[in-house]
């Protein structure tokens, strides 16, 4: 008689994001009495980066949109200063990911505007824009910054088509993009790019998902499903898949997952619910965390993502009483380590005139740097000029660790590079350690930069990194309380460049003595 022996497997999966939970902020800590735009536009209408938070508002005549500090919370004076220099209502913002206070807006009125915001916020209403780019020919719905190369920015109009701009064009008016992609036969829905730029995904009002070269526009892999249309696409950084949320045959809402390399059938398509509002999805490639966020939802639910079947596990859902028109996100450099948040999402509540933050937490007993959950990540420096991705280059982000006083990690190409130059500084003594004169260098770089910060701490505190002939003084509550918050800013922002000064001098000077000891041995 022969006995089979039965395998058994759990049906739960490990996960250390299986408790993520999602935190709201206090009413003290929400941007409150913000007039939130009326568009039915399906877009974020926020844009979040570690210094400033902008939201598209309501105003009469013109567009424009509200900039406010991030530290900048609670009662939103009602005659706040804004960003208003369109004249017709504004339908998207994003914030250049390599410069803080660099924010591209696009309009009704056919263009699209870069702005530059001043260091310490919008004073002063601002109407004349860093740069204005003119090309499309009916209203502009979508602009995406390119996620490696700096100052070249995507915008996709009802005219059908998706423009490259070169910012780096020294004309302050550029009417001619570098290049314009024709493909697609309908408005624009969404755009997404990989993790190095070199592929970009769209979803359009024709049902189609399309898959390209982001340099030359040439159509690679295009999607043709009857029973999914797809409303948003994301390319889930370098897992070689595509989601994409929308409505079935049926309308209900749907999502489905695809292979880049064939987007003929989808790996998954899964049924949500009947719900009508557009789903928002957001991606974490450092976790491979999926977040979905309904417009006129109170709840976000999340997934993590694998890449064997069944490829989306879901976690848990958020929920509020709150439905969300919008919604903004923060770059993960700007994020509180030490409570273990691994996501915030900024949510525009219409009802209420609240931008309410929402922090998504790890729940961890230990307040030590979490390194299992913070893998290296995008940094805030560009890994190409814009001449250099125009020439068809392709290079993964500049990346950096999140532990506190670390520095930025090189992109895997440029550490190649820089590892050959090295070699030929290599201590014949001691392998593996730097000459002393090429240390000596880096200290003394390190010292005249220190230098600079002190002469910037030198600056009277009064003008607050402003020409005293400029700085007048402040006339209303509100403006004092808005110059004391400026201060309280670049003393915090000096203080941190004197602290990474003094951690790299105590680097730079221990790797002398240990040149030295080794040496003195040899």
């Amino acid at each position: 008689m022969t006995v089979s022996k039965m395998t058994w497997r759990p049906q739960y999966r490990s996960s250390k994001f299986r408790h993520v939970f999602g935190k709201a902020a206090t009413k003290e800590n929400c941007y409150d009495g913000v007039p939130i735009t009326r568009s039915v536009q399906d877009n974020h209408f926020c844009a979040v980066n570690p210094r400033f938070v902008a939201v598209i508002t309501e105003c009469a005549g013109g567009g424009a949109f509200l900039v406010l500090s991030v530290h900048h919370t609670g009662k939103v004076d009602p005659h706040h200063p804004r960003v208003s220099g369109h004249r017709g209502n504004v339908l998207d913002v994003k914030w250049n990911p390599f410069n803080d206070y660099c924010i591209a807006s696009c309009s009704e009125d056919t263009t699209v505007k870069v702005w530059e915001i001043p260091p310490h916020g919008v004073l002063k209403n601002l109407t004349v824009p860093w740069k204005e780019l003119q090309g499309h020919s009916r209203r502009v719905g979508l602009v995406e910054w390119h996620p490696t190369a700096n100052n070249i920015l995507f915008s996709a109009a009802y005219d059908y088509q998706v423009m490259i701009w070169n910012l780096d064009s020294p004309e302050q008016v550029i009417k001619n993009p570098v290049r314009t992609i024709k493909h697609h036969t309908d408005v624009v829905l969404s755009m997404s790019f990989n993790t190095d730029g070199s592929l970009l995904a769209t979803s359009c009002r024709d049902r189609k998902v399309r898959l390209m070269e982001a340099h030359s526009g040439n159509v690679l892999q295009e999607t043709n499903s009857k029973t999914h249309k797809a409303s948003k696409v994301l390319i889930l950084g370098n897992m070689k898949m595509l989601f994409t949320s929308g409505t079935s045959r049926y309308n209900d809402r749907q999502i489905a997952l695809w292979d880049q390399d064939d987007l003929s059938v989808p790996l998954l398509q899964e049924n949500l619910d009947g719900s009508s509002g557009v789903l928002f999805p957001f991606y974490d490639p450092d976790t491979h965390m999926l977040y979905l966020a309904g417009k006129g939802d109170g709840n976000i639910r999340y997934y993590e993502i694998s890449s064997e079947k069944p490829y989306i596990h879901f976690l848990t859902e958020y929920r509020s009483q709150s439905p969300q028109k919008g919604m903004g996100v923060m770059p993960k450099r700007g994020l509180d380590v030490s409570s273990c948040e691994v996501f915030r999402f900024y949510k525009v509540v219409t009802i209420k005139s609240l931008i309410e933050p929402l922090s998504m937490i790890v729940p961890r007993r230990s307040e030590s740097y979490q390194e299992d959950i913070y893998p290296m990540t995008a940094s805030n420096r560009p890994a190409l000029t814009a001449g250099e991705w125009l020439g068809g280059v392709n290079k993964g982000p500049v990346l950096m660790s999140l532990k506190p006083g670390s520095e930025l990690m090189e992109p895997a190409s440029e550490m190649k590079d820089l590892a050959n130059s090295l070699d030929t500084r290599r201590s014949h003594s001691r392998p593996g350690m730097l000459q002393f004169s090429y240390i000596k260098d880096q200290l003394e770089a390190t010292k005249e930069a220190g230098d600079r910060v002190e002469d910037d701490r030198t600056r009277t505190p009064v003008s607050n990194g402003e020409d005293l002939p400029l700085c007048s003084p402040p006339m209303t509550e509100n403006e004092l309380r808005m110059k004391f918050m400026k201060q309280q800013e670049e003393i915090r922002r000096l203080k941190e460049l004197l602290n990474q000064r003094d951690v790299r001098v105590k680097q730079l000077e221990l790797e002398i003595k240990n040149i030295k000891n080794s040496q003195m041995q040899s």
